[in-house]
């Protein structure tokens, strides 16, 4: 089986013929566009919104299909120097048309009644959602001259910074013993089996960070001001208002979830202190401990392996989510092992005209990169809901985005269980807590840090000591007693490629919301059965054209209510007590 992706079916390569033709007819569109703002006022409000549409629409599939590609290339090859001066280019030609396209915003924005013009046009009733919510996001919008502006400059700016974070810690050489590797490669010995590889690769890796610490920070302090700057320009009372409307998420449903976490932090930190009793440590967990493998579960997972295991555990849930990941497997969706030039983590990208997905891992063979492969599938399997939609009604929010791939890890978690030994039921359990713990705990400390950093900023410049200083500070706060104070992670905030985003803060929350949705949304299926499935898909396919509390009507659940995420928190609790027994 390869272990590289197939990128063909979106281009060749840079000098396939169908990439030059996109890109110019990208251009081409942007050319109309231009033109047709000036004298759309001619047409009545029908024929001058379906004629926008129907641009927006062909720019949006142009960009997409040829950001996705660079994109692509990019993050399996961050040293490759015709990809980013590609990326520039594709950034200019977008930078060139946004006062167009600003301003066709704001022809759309202008309509009276959108529900009254959807009653006579098939494509203005598709996209009825995405103009309601565009007139929302005007209302915050600068002039179309200086949002062009903006966004022309924001390719020296934002964007630079942000490129900058990802080139580093993808080329890093981290020293460990005697020889130099990835910071990719020192992480993944996090989960080693043996104490000693798993402290030294921890020393090894901080020791790292020390070599690119000071420019990272210059990164970060730039991107989190100019955000600042543009949410006070543009109206907002914070970043993370400007986020919440972002997400189509309300502020009661994030004060909620928030609350109802921090009243079961001590739950968690009783795991972390009983895994850290087990590991033969006495002051809580040391951070360098918090992937250690606990129980009998030696077994390492070949890439044909691991896709047999997950069609066979997905069968169980709905055939149509099996064979997409025998698809994603088969038809080369994947590039699975870590190099050098590679970035790290995990994720998922759709491509919606084409009706695939890409998946990037770092697979090591252990169950837990079984687990990651199920996470993004899930990512893959939400695409495939919305791939028969409208070019605009493809995205989602990104709070929900973490549900389906969540909901895959427990769905995982559940099956491995039921057909585990004895001995190993000890791993499985304590490797899903051990991950509930990260998009709980840890999410929760990102959440603090991310404010604390957005709050400071503002009055000084944050040096990497200070950055430092302000996440230990977010450790202990979300951690307490659970980890042992002197051997914490001052530089999380370094590896976290979604600190460094202009366009997308606070991109933490939404995996602790992925996983107590889907905690929640499980424990239904369990009650349901098959039944729960079509509702299932139906709320997916819903995520893109409504808020994220009309999704949770869907299913049955009022998410501004603190009682769901307490009764999906309670679940976790009661695998912790499980967990203590031992």
């Amino acid at each position: 089986m390869n272990t590289e992706w197939n990128l063909e079916v979106l281009y060749k390569g840079l000098d396939d013929p169908k990439f030059a033709a996109d890109f110019k007819a990208l251009e081409e569109c942007g050319k109309e566009m231009k033109e047709y703002v000036l004298v759309a006022s001619k047409d009545d409000a029908k024929t001058r919104t379906e004629k926008l549409l129907v641009m927006f629409e062909q720019f949006n599939e142009l960009i997409n299909k040829l950001g996705l590609y660079l994109s692509l290339r990019n993050s399996v090859n961050t040293e490759d120097g015709e990809i980013m001066a590609w990326q520039n280019k594709l950034m200019k030609v977008y930078s060139e048309n946004a006062e167009a396209i600003f301003a066709a915003d704001r022809v759309l924005a202008d309509i009276d009644d959108v529900d009254a013009l959807s009653k006579d046009s098939e494509i203005i009733k598709a996209n009825n959602f995405y103009l309601k919510e565009n007139k929302k996001t005007l209302s915050h919008r600068l002039s179309d001259e200086v949002e062009a502006m903006i966004a022309a400059m924001n390719l020296t700016a934002g964007d630079s910074w942000g490129s900058l974070q990802k080139y580093l810690t993808s080329t890093v050489k981290v020293d460990y013993e005697g020889k130099q590797i990835s910071l990719s490669e020192v992480r993944n010995l996090a989960y080693d089996s043996d104490v000693e590889v798993r402290k030294k690769a921890y020393e090894a890796e901080l020791a790292s960070y020390e070599k690119i610490q000071d420019a990272v920070a210059f990164a970060l302090n730039n991107i989190k001001n100019q955000v600042t700057m543009l949410c006070r320009k543009k109206g907002y009372e914070s970043p993370l208002s400007m986020t919440l409307e972002q997400a189509k998420m309300s502020r009661a449903t994030l004060d909620a979830m928030m609350e109802a976490i921090e009243e079961y932090l001590p739950v968690f930190r009783k795991y972390l202190r009983k895994k850290g009793e087990l590991l033969g440590h006495k002051n809580g967990l040391p951070f360098y401990e918090l992937f250690a493998p606990l129980g009998k579960s030696e077994k390492k997972y070949s890439i044909e392996e691991a896709h047999d295991y997950l069609v066979k555990c997905f069968g169980e849930f709905s055939s149509d989510l099996a064979d997409m990941m025998d698809e994603a497997f088969v038809n080369e969706w994947i590039d699975f092992l870590p190099h050098n030039g590679k970035r790290g983590g995990a994720f998922c990208a759709g491509c919606g005209s084409l009706k695939q997905s890409r998946i990037l891992t770092n697979f090591d063979g252990s169950f837990g990169a079984v687990d990651t492969l199920a996470h993004e599938l899930g990512h893959a399997y939400h695409n495939r809901q919305l791939e028969n939609e409208r070019p605009l009604n493809r995205d989602y929010p990104y709070p929900i985005a973490e549900t389906a791939s969540t909901f895959n890890e427990v769905h995982l978690g559940a099956y491995a269980l039921k057909y585990a030994d004895k001995d190993e039921k000890l791993a499985l359990l304590e490797s899903d807590l051990k991950e509930k713990t990260q998009c709980i705990v840890d999410i929760y400390s990102r959440y603090l840090f991310e404010t604390a950093v957005f709050e400071q900023a503002q009055e000084k410049f944050l040096m990497a000591a200070d950055l430092k200083e302000l996440m230990l500070d977010a450790q202990k706060k979300a951690y307490g007693d659970g980890l042992d104070e002197n051997f914490l992670h001052p530089y999380m905030w370094i590896n976290k490629g979604h600190y460094y985003s202009d366009s997308l803060s606070f991109y933490n929350f939404p995996y602790a919301f992925g996983t107590l949705y889907a905690q929640g949304l499980y424990s239904m299926f369990v009650k349901e059965g098959a039944s729960f499935v079509p509702k299932y898909k139906a709320m997916l396919n819903a995520t893109s054209t409504q808020s994220i509390e009309d999704d949770g009507k869907i299913m049955g659940v009022d998410l501004t209510k603190k009682d769901f995420w307490k009764q999906s928190l309670q679940m976790i609790a009661d695998e912790i007590e499980e967990f203590l027994k031992y």
